[in-house]
């Protein structure tokens, strides 16, 4: 297998955990006798420092001529008074690339159930994957301010926006325990209810899998009282955003939240779900983990590379349960140390 893919490592600990998930792609291709070839771009606050652009036109160009994309975070204090902000790169870029669909994987990990709030033996049942509709809905609506007083949004769903994300929810259930569930409010809003109709109807296309429709009220009270339920959960732009951080609440850490940004063909973004930790970059005090495991969904969805993402998260899992943890997770061990013990158990778990 050969392939292209850029590097973006942004802000913050950005530099420092990209290049511990680079050291996990070269020992994966080292292991497996694959060939990947990198470029690295700038991005978010560095791109402004630079060039005065959050993305650049070289870092675009850089991206579409690649097959993965590896993000590592973007934004921070040093750049609230500028009138281009950080994020706006990352926005850019899953714009640019048609990124509708956004993955968020929760799991529990053994060994880390004390990190939870929710009590340990609820957690060992926890793997869900989130699919969560990114370039419609409320935040891509009409605000509109009327006087001091009033303000308002419009969520807009077309057909076809809902029938994507749906059709990808099911897609990816295929490759899991055959679930989805699909998050609305049908009971007040009609947009939902559109969601709703086009949800059922996409499910006649997909035999062996199973659809169940739930309000996200009550989706809210069963992620935290029965989260081992679930399987996929696709979701509107807002309720998806909520439920998934919901999600990464309940593990207890945001430090082995890995995702990813696809769209229907073209290079996918795969990054951490935190953020750039500006008070902590530099020290060597930042996880890799959930870096690392989005190398392991881009091995799984860029590269159709099963094995290698179960080598990747099999790895990532034996580290953890023997207590090579950074201080996120309670531990000592500095970012290059936790990198170094994921590739060196890589090599034993693939034998």
């Amino acid at each position: 297998m050969k392939g292209q893919i850029a590097l973006l490592p942004g802000d913050g600990i950005g530099p420092e955990i990209v290049a511990e998930a680079e050291k996990v792609l070269r020992a994966i291709a080292k292991t497996f006798g694959h060939h990947f070839g990198y470029r690295t771009g700038h991005i978010g606050g560095i791109a402004i420092d630079k060039t005065g652009k959050a993305l650049p036109r070289e870092t675009l160009d850089a991206c579409r001529a690649s097959d993965a994309i590896l993000l590592g975070a973007v934004g921070g204090p040093r750049w609230d008074g500028n009138d281009v902000r950080p994020e706006s790169g990352l926005l850019g870029l899953r714009k640019e690339l048609g990124l509708y669909a956004n993955l968020r994987p929760v799991r529990g990990w053994a060994g880390l159930e004390k990190a939870s709030p929710l009590k340990a033996e609820r957690m060992r049942e926890v793997d869900l994957l989130f699919v969560r509709e990114l370039t419609g809905g409320i935040y891509f609506g009409e605000p509109r301010v009327e006087g001091r007083e009033r303000a308002l949004d419009t969520m807009v769903y077309t057909e076809p926006e809902v029938r994507r994300i749906v059709r990808k929810a099911f897609e990816l259930a295929k490759l899991r325990k055959k679930h989805v569930t699909s998050i609305d409010k049908a009971n007040v809003l009609a947009s939902m209810r559109l969601w709703r109709k086009v949800a059922t109807h996409e499910a006649t296309k997909h035999e062996g899998v199973t659809l169940e429709h739930q309000l996200v009220d009550s989706a809210a009270m069963r992620l935290v009282t029965d989260p081992g339920s679930f399987d996929v959960v696709v979701a509107p732009n807002l309720f998806g955003d909520i439920l998934s951080d919901e999600g990464a609440a309940i593990t207890g850490t945001l430090g082995l939240l890995p995702s990813a940004s696809l769209g229907d063909g073209g290079p996918g973004l795969y990054e951490p779900i935190h953020g750039s930790a500006p008070d902590i970059a530099g020290q060597g005090k930042a996880n890799p983990a959930a870096t690392i495991l989005s190398v392991a969904m881009m091995m799984r969805y860029a590269f159709d590379l099963p094995r290698e993402a179960d080598v990747i998260e099999a790895a990532v899992a034996e580290t953890l349960w023997e207590g090579v943890l950074t201080p996120d997770l309670g531990g000592s061990a500095t970012t290059g140390e936790m990198g170094d013990a994921i590739c060196e158990r890589l090599a034993k778990v693939a034998g």
